[in-house]
């Protein structure tokens, strides 16, 4: 639908949906001045996950000085901010209060406009401080709560083709590492696991019925703690890179071949890739050969540091939702809940 420009057009984004406290500063939708991130993962290594608890206090500590160093690196004061985008949602409720008040207070105390933001919009949308976006697109977001192909046909318009239908491919990866005494987050330690293994080893492959783009991860999950434990029992060892390269080929082969038969049938222009597992070096060669083929479809795979939680993105997507007209009051609060809707 044609290319979106702004003109100096200063965003301040600030994501606290789970353990990352993240503020940054964006200019026009795709330039970053700042992206500042305080990862909590040593917190949380020792309880195998996440404990919201201890990640809302960690974001009650670092928000004011991540903000402070965000705007500090920009080079720009509060005066110079055209609107404030925040994660309203989804994720942990504690987590997103902070970063939702901390935006509330910012714009009452400066009368700057705020908008809230999509975390998976986020995801998306950080694709585009890489390139413009080509509509239409599909986006394959993958991450630790969510499995999802988003098709939009403009800015600001997503429907779901496909989700996932219990465990999210980043959840199933941590209990899976779990299961190989590796520690946490287990997404990395198996993708490194994999590439010094072989997939020997049969796992099941979720494709569910005809024609369906939805996931499910969880039967894959529960084969490899059986394999593991039956193995055990029979006094067998197995390889557990070989185990990781068998059940990371059965995860990126769904992954790959649901995108590949989307971006076919809705004959897009652009396939993103979005989320914290966009970070995995398995599925990011395999989405490389898939599409290399294709010419057609230009393939968008994001640098590491914009897979994972970060603001830039909550900035890149707030820019379109602003520039559409989308403004948050004072009343809006955290939302675990909040699904992706076309603004």
């Amino acid at each position: 639908m044609g290319e979106f420009t702004v003109k100096e057009q200063i965003i301040l984004g600030i994501e606290t949906s789970c353990d990352e406290t993240a503020v940054a500063v964006v200019k026009n939708g795709r330039e970053i001045l700042s992206n500042v991130v305080a990862s909590q993962i040593e917190s949380h290594k020792r309880f195998g996950g996440v404990v919201p608890e201890i990640a809302s206090r960690h974001h009650v500590e670092q928000i004011t000085i991540v903000l402070e160093e965000a705007l500090k690196q920009a080079g720009i004061s509060y005066d110079d901010i055209d609107a404030i985008a925040v994660t309203e949602g989804p994720g942990l409720v504690g987590a997103l209060l902070i970063g939702v008040n901390a935006a509330k207070a910012i714009s009452f105390a400066h009368g700057i406009p705020l908008v809230g933001v999509h975390h998976i919009a986020g995801h998306i949308y950080a694709n585009r401080l890489l390139t413009e976006l080509k509509f239409p697109l599909i986006s394959l977001v993958v991450s630790g709560g969510h499995t999802e192909l988003v098709y939009m046909e403009e800015h600001g318009s997503f429907k779901v083709l496909g989700e996932t239908r219990d465990d999210a491919a980043g959840e199933a990866y941590d209990k899976v590492a779990r299961t190989l005494d590796l520690p946490y987050p287990g997404g990395p330690h198996i993708d490194r696991l994999a590439h010094e293994g072989e997939p020997t080893i049969q796992l099941p492959r979720a494709w569910l019925e005809e024609g369906s783009y939805d996931f499910s991860f969880s039967g894959l999950k529960s084969a490899v703690i059986n394999t593991l434990h039956n193995s055990v029992q029979r006094g067998e060892n197995i390889n557990p890179a070989d185990l990781a390269a068998s059940f990371q080929e059965s995860v990126v082969d769904v992954l790959v071949t649901k995108t590949v038969q989307a971006a076919q049938e809705y004959d897009v222009k652009q396939v993103l890739l979005a989320g914290g597992v966009a970070a995995n070096k398995g599925l990011r060669t395999r989405l490389e050969a898939a599409f290399q083929p294709l010419s057609h479809i230009e393939l968008v795979i994001p640098p590491l540091k914009l897979c994972t939680d970060n603001a830039a993105m909550i900035a890149a997507a707030g820019s379109i939702l602003f520039e559409k007209g989308k403004r948050s009051d004072l009343k809006m609060n955290a939302n675990p809940g909040l699904e992706l809707e076309t603004i």
